[in-house]
C-alpha cells in the first residue's frame, strides 16, 4: 500500500464504515422523513453522491427526491427539504444555492467541519468529521455519506466492512500497466459511482478517464475505445455490452462485490495510477480542498 495520505485515508475506510453504520439509526435522519419532497445538492464529488442518494431514496419509496449540481440549480420546483452535502463547509456555490432556497423550507447539510460556514448556515447538519480527510482528493468522506445513505434507506450493508477489508488486502484486480484509457460505467444509483470513479482518476493521476450510464456507451463513447482501455461496470453487467467492448481490444472489470467496493478499489487504482507516472496524489494539479470564489 503506498504511503500517501489518500492512500492511507481509503485504507481506513472498513473502520470510519463500521462507525458509520453504528450511528446511522440517528444519523440518518437527516435525509429527511418518509413521504417528505428532498432536494440534494453539492459540487464535485459532492453533486456525484447527492445522485446516487436521489435514486437511492426514491428506490426505497421514502419520497421524491431529485439532486442537483449546487452551481446549477435555480428554484422553480417546491421541496420540503433541501440537503447539501459539503466536506469542507466552505465551497462558495454550495453557499449561494442554500441563500436561493424559497422561506420556510427546511434546510440540511452533511459536512465534515462543524464551525465552517455551510454548517452555519442551514437548520441542521450532520457532522462526519471522522470521515473528514486531509488530501484534496475525496475519499473516505464520499462512501461514508452513501454508506449511511443505504443503511438508512434499507440496503444490505451487513457484509460492507469486511468486504471491504477484504479487498485493501488483496491486489488490484488489474494493473495498472499499459492503461492509457480509463472508462466507468453506471446505471441507477451506480452511475454516480462511476463517475466519482473517473473523477479520481482525472484528480490524482491527470489521467484521460470517462463515465457514462451503463448502456449508453454503446452511443458513441465506444468509439475511442482500444486496448489501452480499461472500462469498469459498476453494478451489474450485461453480458452483450462487455462482449461489444472486448471486441475492441479492451479490458474490462466487473465484479460481483457491492458496488461501494469497487469504488473503493477505483480510488487504490487512482492511486497506483498517479504514482507509476511520477506524480503525488496528495497534491493534484490546479486544485485546492474546497472552492472557495471571491
Amino acid at each position: 500500500m503506498s504511503s500517501s495520505i489518500t492512500a492511507r485515508e481509503i485504507a481506513s475506510q472498513p473502520s470510519v464504515w463500521a462507525r458509520a453504520l453504528q450511528e446511522a439509526a440517528t444519523a440518518g435522519a437527516i435525509f429527511g422523513r418518509p413521504g417528505e419532497s428532498v432536494l440534494v445538492l453539492g459540487c464535485g464529488t459532492s453533486a456525484f453522491v447527492a445522485e446516487s442518494i436521489a435514486v437511492l431514496r426514491e428506490q426505497a419509496g421514502l419520497g421524491l427526491t431529485d439532486a442537483a449540481y449546487a452551481s446549477e440549480w435555480r428554484p422553480g420546483r417546491r421541496y420540503d427539504r433541501v440537503l447539501a452535502i459539503s466536506r469542507s463547509g466552505t465551497t462558495s456555490e454550495v453557499l449561494a444555492a442554500l441563500e436561493l432556497v424559497e422561506q420556510g423550507t427546511r434546510t440540511a447539510a452533511i459536512v465534515g467541519v462543524s464551525d465552517s460556514p455551510v454548517a452555519q448556515r442551514v437548520d441542521e447538519f450532520l457532522l462526519l468529521d471522522y470521515a473528514d480527510e486531509h488530501s484534496v482528493v475525496q475519499t473516505r468522506f464520499p462512501t461514508t455519506v452513501l454508506v449511511i445513505a443505504r443503511e438508512t434507506f434499507g440496503d444490505d450493508t451487513s457484509d460492507l466492512v469486511d468486504a471491504a477489508a477484504r479487498a485493501l488486502a488483496a491486489p488490484l484486480p488489474v494493473p495498472v500497466d499499459g492503461i492509457d484509457h480509463v472508462v466507468c460505467l453506471g446505471t441507477g444509483w451506480t452511475h454516480g459511482l462511476a463517475q466519482e470513479a473517473a473523477l479520481k482518476v482525472r484528480e490524482a493521476a491527470q489521467a484521460w478517464s470517462e463515465s457514462y450510464p451503463v448502456l449508453d456507451f454503446r452511443h458513441g463513447p465506444i468509439a475511442v475505445a482500444h486496448p489501452g482501455s480499461l472500462v469498469t461496470v459498476f453494478g451489474a453487467a450485461d453480458p452483450t455490452l462487455v462482449a461489444d467492448i472486448e471486441a475492441t481490444g479492451a479490458a474490462v472489470l466487473t465484479s460481483d462485490e457491492d458496488p461501494l467496493i469497487q469504488l473503493l478499489q477505483a480510488q487504490r487504482f487512482a492511486v497506483a495510477l498517479a504514482e507509476s507516472r511520477g506524480l503525488n496524489p496528495d497534491t493534484p494539479r490546479h486544485l485546492t480542498r474546497s472552492v472557495v470564489l471571491s
